[in-house]
């Protein structure tokens, strides 16, 4: 059996504010022609299929596509629920979906409830743990103490145990929305620990072993064993992403169980690019071009903040997304005396303007130098006059 790992889809999430339908869209069509081009017989998605417990319209609809182009390119689908879902939404009509090939395992009493679909070698039973919150399926797990998500998974894992006993020669395929220790974090995760430990040991995983346990939540792909692999969302979330090659596995069951894994990528819709420099910089660099069609985050070196930047950039890169002003300071170890050593009143009070909110007009610079020289007058009154003497019989009456 050739089985297909993707997860976290995420479906409807924005991107600083801009909607990634499309992009979304686009990569769940590759997916379903690397289904059709490799001859997938099985999908596997573990959790966050969508980005929002209550997805909006639009979202379903993408998502309902993707599914359909998946299926109609000769694929089964096995789907989990995970953080980012509402287990009822997305298990509603869980039953009727089945009989169409998508089977879809939201609910703590359906973990060990296996899908069993057949090839030519026999049946392979795929097990799907959904994100389990420790603090509201710990009573129906009979583990009222369990506070970790480790505790409740190996609550699950019991279960999933006692029914593969009652199949010793099936083949098993385990999906799971978890933090598994040893994976690292992409940075657009949501955190899964509320009040508890989050993370969960791979032996959790490998002892028993499965023949191939996909996982879901982190967002770059990775492998933790040989049969034990997050797959990675389909498009980068954060910039700290940029790096990520998004990938999808492909996994071949052989007749004993022995899975052979490869990788295939997918297209990237559309580059991330963190540029720096000063505005007019950014803006006339040809260095820049290539970042004409990506999403952008710009941190601008201005000395001072230049005005309606954001508008300005995007004439160059319409897909700017993130602005930051970081003005150069100089060199930090520079002593304020010597800043200042060399220069007169006026220009020192211009450099102290344009530090807290830009540089001064000439009108303002007129009524600064008016300010200083009425202040510089007065005080050279007060030295004039001299300490105020006291009465002469001061000394008397003391």
């Amino acid at each position: 059996m050739r089985i297909l790992h993707t997860s976290d889809w995420h479906i409807g999430r924005t991107f600083h504010g801009v909607d990634l339908l499309a992009d979304q869209a686009r990569v769940l069509d590759a997916i379903a022609g690397l289904v059709a081009a490799e001859g997938v017989d099985t999908v596997v998605l573990p959790g966050d299929v969508y980005d929002r417990s209550i997805p909006s319209a639009d979202a379903i609809a993408v998502c309902n596509k993707g599914f359909e182009a998946i299926r109609a390119a000769g694929a089964r689908i096995v789907a989990t629920s995970g953080n980012h879902d509402s287990p009822a939404r997305l298990g509603a009509g869980a039953s009727f979906a089945a009989a169409g090939g998508l089977y879809l395992r939201t609910t703590v009493s359906d973990s060990a409830r296996p899908v069993l679909l057949s090839d030519e070698h026999g049946e392979v039973a795929f097990y799907g743990i959904p994100y389990l919150e420790p603090e509201i399926c710990r009573a129906e797990l009979e583990v009222p103490q369990a506070r970790s998500h480790a505790e409740v998974l190996a609550a699950v894992l019991a279960r999933i145990a006692a029914d593969r006993r009652e199949r010793p020669d099936t083949r098993t395929v385990l999906l799971a929305h978890a933090f598994v220790v040893g994976g690292a974090a992409g940075g657009s995760e949501r955190s899964i620990s509320v009040g508890g430990v989050e993370t969960v040991p791979l032996g959790m995983f490998t002892d028993p072993e499965f023949d191939y346990v996909a996982l879901g939540h982190l967002h770059s792909p990775q492998t933790l064993a040989e049969a034990v692999r997050y797959s990675g969302s389909p498009l980068p979330y954060s910039f700290g992403e940029s790096s990520h090659r998004k990938k999808v596995w492909l996994v071949d069951l052989e007749a004993a169980g022995a899975a052979r894994v490869r990788e295939r990528e997918l297209p990237l819709v559309r580059g991330l690019s963190r540029l720096t420099g000063t505005l007019e910089e950014l803006l006339t660099d040809p260095a820049h071009a290539a970042a004409a069609e990506h999403y952008v985050s710009v941190t601008l070196t201005d000395f001072a903040r230049p005005v309606d930047a954001m508008r300005k950039l995007r004439e160059r890169f319409p897909y700017a997304v993130h602005m930051e002003w970081d003005r150069p300071q100089g060199d930090p170890a520079l002593k304020y005396r010597e800043r200042v050593r060399g220069r007169d009143d006026t220009e020192i009070a211009r450099t102290f303007l344009t530090d807290v909110r830009g540089e001064p007009s000439a009108s303002e610079m007129e009524w600064v130098t008016r300010a200083m020289a009425a202040a510089v007058r007065e005080a050279e009154t007060v030295r004039s006059s001299g300490p105020e003497q006291p009465p002469a019989d001061a000394e008397l009456t003391a």
